[in-house]
């Protein structure tokens, strides 16, 4: 891959398998239970302990890496799989390794999965439609459909305070984005734009979202449309990014026009509109970052190198966790638990595309929990 521009969306690759799969929806219901599929091995090139938490035979992903995936205790995982004949959302108890089917829908989006911050329902698109779900109840309601003339652009978001759900649409080579609440009321526009925009987030602590025009630039809009602006980024081509926890700044890859040079992970603070180089890394293409920004994890695109590592702030330091060798390193997408504890990815080294995890407490300290707000 020589840059994001040529990244291959999660649709086409990771959920590819999902989508061709179109079994009966018997094969498995909303409710059902399935055991664990756990299985641990040595990594090959560090022997540390990695465990495959699905099996290769069926494709399983994670949701988008700016969206939630793990409840707030590290408790359980939300993600989806074709375990039970098509793409559908599940939960999994990340202490016994048991799931639980939590939808029967069509065309679900497995990126746009997300927890709602209080940890009590789940976000998605399915088809044209966006619902919320109740984890206790599976009772699924319809928020929104997305209207005739309009196709949804790449992401969708819930906001800290948990109030919206935020994503884009496109009308030819336009666009336009949508907040849509989670009580009863209409949907609105926030601002339009000349271009298709993409994975909108909004901004912890601020009434703020950023958004993507392809891997060209990063912008920022007020909630209620004011002040939409592009960010100042460094020259080359942007990759994926994401808000630190407490709002402050906007992180992300940037890939240098030049091949030779490496790829850095870097920092965007909006308030002031100043961009500054965290740390230069070895070839990450997709990363996240623990609660407190003060380690990353990414995924290496390096050929003779496929790894996960983990880079600290301070020093620049990185180690090496595990292999991923995933067909398309971009895809990976590595994200840390609340509390740090672990890490969790994807890969199709194995088959299909599964998820992986590491215990990672020897290396990295324990953060605190989320809070809702």
């Amino acid at each position: 891959m020589e840059g994001f521009a040529h990244r291959i969306s999660r649709r086409s690759l990771l959920v590819s398998g999902l989508a061709a799969a179109r079994l009966p929806a018997a094969v498995g219901s909303k409710g059902n239970a399935f055991p664990s599929e756990w299985k641990r091995y040595p990594d090959p090139s560090t022997e540390l302990e990695v465990l495959r938490l699905t099996d290769p035979e069926h494709a399983s992903t994670l949701p988008a890496s700016y969206n939630r995936a793990i409840a707030k205790n590290s408790s359980f995982l939300l993600y989806s799989s074709d375990r039970s004949g098509s793409a559908q959302a599940f939960r999994m108890d990340l202490k016994a390794g048991g799931t639980r089917q939590l939808t029967e829908v069509e065309d679900l989006d497995g990126a746009s999965l997300t927890l709602t911050p209080d940890n009590r329902s789940f976000c998605y698109f399915a088809g044209r439609a966006l619902y919320v779900t109740s984890l206790a109840t599976l009772h699924e309601r319809e928020l929104y459909q997305v209207p005739e003339g309009w196709e949804r652009c790449p992401g969708m978001s819930v906001g800290p305070d948990g109030t919206h759900a935020t994503f884009a649409e496109r009308q030819g080579d336009a666009s336009r984005l949508r907040m849509v609440p989670f009580v009863p009321g209409p949907a609105r526009t926030v601002v339009e734009a000349p271009f298709a925009m993409a994975d909108p987030i909004a901004r912890p602590m601020r009434a703020q979202i950023a958004y993507r025009q392809g891997d060209e630039a990063l912008w920022l809009v007020n909630a209620d449309g004011q002040q939409n602006h592009k960010l100042r980024v460094a020259e080359g081509i942007v990759g994926p990014a994401n808000w630190a926890t407490d709002g402050k700044t906007l992180l992300y890859l940037n890939f240098p026009v030049d091949p030779k040079q490496l790829n850095a992970i870097r920092e965007q603070t909006p308030d002031t509109n100043t961009d500054k180089l965290l740390a230069k890394t070895s070839q990450f293409v997709q990363f996240g970052s623990n609660r407190d920004t003060t380690v990353f994890v990414g995924a290496s695109r390096n050929v003779a190198s496929p790894h996960i590592l983990i880079l600290l702030r301070v020093t620049h330091r990185e180690l090496t966790l595990c292999e991923h060798k995933a067909s398309h390193p971009e895809t990976v997408d590595p994200i840390f638990s609340p509390d740090s504890q672990r890490i969790f990815f994807q890969s199709d080294r194995h088959g299909k595309p599964a998820i992986y995890s590491m215990q990672i407490q020897k290396f990295v300290e324990k953060t605190e929990a989320e809070t809702v707000g």
